[in-house]
Formats: C-alpha cells, structure tokens, sequence
C-alpha cells in the first residue's frame, strides 16, 4: 500500500498540535492555558470544516422560547449565522443555526467524560423551532433513528490525554445506556490514543451517528499514524452537506414590543373626476 500523503500531513499537524498544548500548560492562570487548548482546536477544526460551516470559540447557545446551553468550548455553526452577542471573543447563537458542539479536555477521565457527555446532552435537547416554512419539496436528514427537517446537532469529545481506552469506554457505554441515541455524544477523540464511534445496526460499519442497537467501537491508530485522519473524514461525513432552512429570527422577539406607535399617515384619496 503506497504512503497516504493525507495521513502524512495530518500526523505532522497532530504532533505540532500537542507541542502547542504541552507549550499552554505553562501558561499559570489556568483560564488561559484552558482557552489556548480550545482555540488549537477551533483552528483544526477550520482547517477542515467545508466553507458554508463556521467552528466558533466560547459560546452559548439559545432557542426561541429563551432555553439556554451550558458554556460551550466550540461550536459548528451555519456561515450564515447573525451574531446575537459578540463581545470579546464570546458569542450567543441561535439553536437553528448550529450543526455541532465540541467539547475539549486536558485529559478525559470518568469525572471529565460525565460532564461532558451532560453538556453534549443538553445542548442537543435545545428545541429548532424559528425556520421561515418552505415550499416544493422538504428536504430532511435521518439521524438517530428519526427524521428530521433540520441537521440536528452533533455532539463530540476532544481531549489531549485520557486515561486507559478501555476503562474510558465503560463509563461512556454506561452513560449511553441511560440516554436516547440523539443524546449521546456522536464520537469521542483523544489525540496519540484513539477514538470511539458507532456502528450501523444492520451492515456493522462504522456509523457517523449512534443509532438503535449501534454498538460502540473503541479504535487506536493505524500504525504510526495518529487520530487525525479519521476525525476528519468524521467531520466531512457530518458537515459537509449540513444545511439549515432559513432562520425566522423574528421568533426571538416573542412578545416584546418592538417600538410604541406615534402616528399614522393615511394615503390621501385621490380628488373626484371631472
């Protein structure tokens, strides 16, 4: 088999990406060597993503009806997403517009995999509501088991280090089995070591998203390679043809009053024929 020229380039991004991670860990406020590590890899994830997708840094996400996220380390969004709240660096966007979440960690334990998986959860809960309605024919996307007229949102893990493969994947196979399959997060990365995906229920292959009756794979490297290629064929199999319908962002006004009326101009009729 002939060198992957691919898999070269990404294995020298993957180790000048852990250069620069063990580099920020001398960083003494920890708040900056945490922000550092999201923004490596906010800035692979923009190397890769397709040009109509956008990988945001520090946001939160909203709906229509005011529900909220928890902090997100990175977020997928449609290109064409308005900036509710950019102040400093840290945005607020609107559900309708994201495609996927990522969470990044120093180092993956039972502890740090629990809470990530949490907020994973609660961000894909968040409802998708605000869409202006379209004629001809719905498009849709089946994930999950379901049908959706939206990219319903993914979920993923990144981390610098974690602790034994294996013992990692209990605590995420125990964690999955109390939640739905959309819920869950749909792979988990940890660089130098290996992921975890999903298997299609009926073929066995590898599957981007868990479905019912998937089965959960714990893969390590190919040879000297490192995790990069595959996250980013990942990537492209989620974001690629992601698309959202128009956002009706009139729906995140609600009720609130959009100004106070002080006069009304009539259309003069026009004077009688002679």
């Amino acid at each position: 088999m002939g060198d992957n020229h691919l898999a070269g380039v990404l294995r020298s991004i993957a180790m000048r990406m852990r250069a620069d991670f063990e580099q920020s860990q001398l960083f003494q406020h920890r708040g900056e060597a945490g922000s550092n590590r999201e923004i490596l890899v906010r800035d692979f994830l923009a190397s890769q993503l397709p040009g109509h997708v956008e990988a945001i840094h520090s946001a939160e996400i909203v709906t229509a009806s005011g529900d909220i996220s928890p902090q997100c380390d990175v977020v997928i969004t449609d290109r064409a997403t308005p900036p509710l709240t950019d102040m400093q660096g840290y945005r607020i966007i609107p559900n309708e517009c994201v495609y996927g979440v990522v969470e990044v960690k120093t180092r993956l334990d039972r502890e740090r995999l629990l809470d990530s998986c949490e907020k994973i959860r609660k961000a894909k809960e968040l409802a998708k509501t605000a869409y202006y309605p379209t004629s001809g024919l719905k498009r849709t996307r089946t994930a999950y088991g379901r049908t959706y007229p939206y990219t319903p949102t993914v979920g993923m893990i990144f981390a610098f280090d974690s602790i034994d493969l294996i013992t990692l994947g209990e605590h995420l196979i125990g964690w999955s089995a109390e939640h739905e399959p959309e819920h869950r997060p749909d792979s988990i990365w940890v660089i130098g070591k290996g992921y975890y995906v999903w298997t299609d229920p009926v073929s066995g292959q590898v599957n981007p998203t868990p479905e019912p009756g998937s089965r959960m794979l714990a893969m390590e490297p190919w040879r000297d390679q490192d995790i990069l290629l595959p996250f980013a064929l990942h990537l492209n199999q989620h974001f690629a043809t992601a698309w959202m319908p128009p956002l009706r962002l009139f729906d995140y006004a609600g009720h609130h009053p959009l100004g106070v009326t002080k006069h009304v101009w009539m259309e003069e009729p026009p004077p009688p024929a002679v």
